[in-house]
């Protein structure tokens, strides 16, 4: 059994008449005798401090990156990240999260486009209220606490997911894409492809009223992720060098383990943000205990994710391997991230120890079909992000084939989208760098800097 939570779609109406989202219909009437104004600044600042930890993410995934790639390609995946992050925010408030969230009347009318509002700015009641000061009247203040958080919070959370999403492209194609159009890729995942998709669930779409359940984004976000990043990977194609004539995989070891350790621990600690925020309010008692459950089964996931993707890699190879365990954590936190809330903590063992042995398996299967992943997002985003919504529908009370149909409409959507994206851009300005410059490394190609110069030149 899992407590019931209010989508994202149904929020505002959900924290305006001040319902506790976990437990509304078994909280006592005391547990909801909290005023409007206190709801309104405890959610906002839920809003706001998960919405920085999650930012925080963006560094950890620019330390995974960059120690899982060769050092002469360090420069660029530092320089993808902050351009990523910085691309999404804009879009994100330029049309992203108008698409995302469209009201009641929906982003498409009679085929055409309607609700598309062009920026995302606070409310008109919350700019009057900070003008008025000291001189406030209580009807200014009840228009804006009545809403139930701030509406820029809000902004600001989902637009650190949506720059998540697009991290995980930048892993799965690094060493071989250039800058300029991976950016322009990214720029339409982030304004388009993520939000569209993410409506069906979060924005009271066509999957939400199915009962499709994706409590913090297993496949809205990181499956979603997954396959932008498989569309490109298969357009790119492979690093030089990587697959032989006869199908052997060539190693290609990243430059600096402790760098890539850094960035999991990082991710780890973000992902409390990430999970632990989209219980989307902290108005209540209910509200902070079925948080607290949140966080638990966050931990344990990707702590089972590590210790079952090290001893399959052990049975597997004789060896444990450092970059399996990592992975191993990142897919045990993808896994749970469908259902973090489950009841039980040792449901939460479960999915996020299945997640990191899948994690295992999944990469030597893209290696046979010749899919160059350099950091293995596919395998603990795509794949990991797949299992964990089918597990809803196994621990967490939800249909598992309501949970299938999301994951594919979902999956097919991204990835189709995705592809002609990435093979417009192909036609047309180009996504791969010219054999040389893949040769020397992106760094002095595409940055014109090294990372490490004084280590000579980088292989």
């Amino acid at each position: 059994m899992t407590v019931s939570k209010p989508t994202r779609g149904w929020r505002r109406m959900a924290l305006a008449l001040g319902i506790a989202a976990p437990v509304a219909a078994f909280a006592p009437p005391a547990l909801a005798e909290v005023s409007a104004e206190s709801q309104y600044i405890f959610n906002t600042f839920s809003f706001l401090i998960h919405g920085v930890l999650v930012m925080f993410m963006a560094a950890g995934f620019a330390m995974l990156e960059s120690g899982l790639v060769r050092k002469k390609n360090t420069a660029a995946i530092c320089l993808k990240n902050i351009a990523l992050y910085s691309l999404a925010g804009l879009m994100f408030y330029l049309i992203g999260y108008t698409i995302m969230y469209p009201g009641d009347g929906g982003w498409i009318v009679n085929g055409i486009f309607g609700n598309l509002d062009l920026f995302y700015d606070p409310s008109a009641a919350e700019t009057a209220l900070i003008a008025a000061g000291d001189k406030a009247t209580p009807e200014q203040l009840k228009a804006v606490v009545d809403s139930g958080y701030s509406v820029p919070s809000d902004w600001f959370f989902q637009m650190v997911f949506v720059a998540t999403a697009a991290s995980i492209v930048s892993g799965t194609v690094a060493e071989r894409i250039k800058i300029w159009p991976f950016l322009i890729f990214v720029v339409v995942l982030t304004a388009i492809i993520y939000p569209i998709q993410a409506s069906w669930v979060w924005g009271g779409g066509w999957l939400d009223a199915m009962g499709f359940s994706d409590f913090a984004g297993s496949t809205l976000v990181h499956s979603t992720g997954g396959w932008a990043a498989l569309a490109g990977a298969i357009l790119l194609g492979s690093r030089k060098g990587k697959y032989t004539a006869d199908g052997k995989v060539t190693p290609m070891p990243g430059a600096n383990l402790p760098l890539a350790t850094l960035g999991t621990f990082i991710l780890w600690f973000g992902w409390f943000g990430f999970n632990g925020g989209s219980q989307l309010a902290l108005g209540s008692a209910a509200d902070a205990a079925a948080m607290s459950i949140v966080y638990v089964n966050t931990n344990v996931a990707a702590a089972a994710g590590v210790v079952i993707a090290m001893l399959v890699t052990q049975m597997r190879y004789g060896k444990i391997d450092l970059t399996m365990a990592l992975n191993g954590a990142i897919g045990g936190l993808v896994a749970i991230t469908a259902g973090p809330d489950v009841d039980a903590h040792w449901k939460a063992i479960v999915v996020g120890g299945i997640g990191g042995g899948l994690v295992v398996f999944a990469v030597p299967m893209f290696d046979k079909f010749r899919i160059d992943d350099v950091v293995g997002a596919l395998s603990a985003h795509l794949v990991a992000g797949i299992w964990g919504t089918l597990a809803v529908g196994i621990f967490g009370g939800g249909s598992f084939f309501t949970q299938l149909i999301g994951a594919v409409a979902i999956g097919i959507f991204v990835f189709v989208a995705s592809f002609i994206v990435w093979y417009i851009l192909k036609a047309t300005v180009g996504i791969r760098a010219d054999e040389e410059s893949e040769m020397n490394g992106l760094d002095i190609a595409e940055v014109g800097m090294e990372a490490y110069p004084e280590f000579g030149q980088a292989s």
